[in-house]
């Protein structure tokens, strides 16, 4: 129930977050380095500590450590072969727009994987990733309608993917009770999420929310995200 109630949550504020980009653009950069500070806050204070303790159970602490590698070089691979990332130079196209949209809505459902494998692991840890994933997708929601409109398309085409993307995490996270991962690997799944975690918010989220000013107050923004995640987890 719990991974279909935070699915849910996670199409709330996917949806929200492209809301907020389709009528309030000006103040996105604080919104949004609050989010990278509690992206990498919860793979720093939450799911690496618990990748060690679960993965060191089965396996060498040189092998969690690979599986972060993995996690974060294997998305730097995927973002590039994507194009997620696009530069004002570049020629605009309808689309580029929505190849990337549909790129961020796969990106979605894995979000929502994340949500139930967390679950999988224990509440707490589903608890926590849960959290991570929501400011995440808010950002997602954001990041989805800002690509399809500066590539040429309509606010009803953003809105449509919008829609798709705000759907995928359910889908991700139901997918989920068709398996269960096995003890021996969780804390290696956990550690690809840590290297993930730490990528999209540092190349995604944290030169997004510098795109405007003003710089000083999105980096608090950023730290107090961070420090958030870090009484969340001390708590749950």
């Amino acid at each position: 129930m719990a991974v279909i109630f935070f699915s849910l949550a996670a199409f709330v504020a996917t949806f929200v977050g492209g809301s907020t980009a389709l009528h309030f653009r000006d103040k996105l950069h604080l919104i949004l380095g609050f989010s990278a500070g509690a992206v990498a806050g919860v793979a720093l204070f939450d799911l690496l500590p618990e990748a060690i303790t679960l993965g060191t159970s089965y396996h060498s602490a040189e092998t969690v450590a690979l599986f972060v590698a993995f996690g974060l070089f294997g998305y730097l691979v995927l973002d590039r072969l994507v194009l997620l990332h696009t530069h004002e130079e570049d020629d605009p196209s309808a689309r580029k727009g929505a190849f990337g949209a549909l790129t961020l809505a796969a990106h979605s459902f894995v979000d929502g994987v994340a949500i139930g494998i967390g679950f999988q692991a224990s509440s707490a840890i589903g608890l926590v990733v849960a959290v991570a994933v929501l400011t995440h997708d808010f950002s997602d929601g954001i990041n989805t309608v800002n690509f399809v409109l500066r590539n040429n398309g309509r606010p009803g085409q953003a809105l449509r993917w919008l829609i798709i993307d705000a759907s995928a995490p359910v889908l991700g996270a139901a997918s989920t009770l068709l398996f269960v991962i096995p003890p021996s690997a969780i804390g290696l799944v956990l550690a690809v999420f840590v290297g993930t975690f730490l990528y999209l918010s540092a190349s995604d989220l944290i030169p997004e929310s510098h795109h405007r000013h003003p710089r000083a107050l999105t980096t608090v923004m950023t730290i107090l995200g961070a420090l958030v995640l870090y009484a969340i987890t001390r708590v749950v």
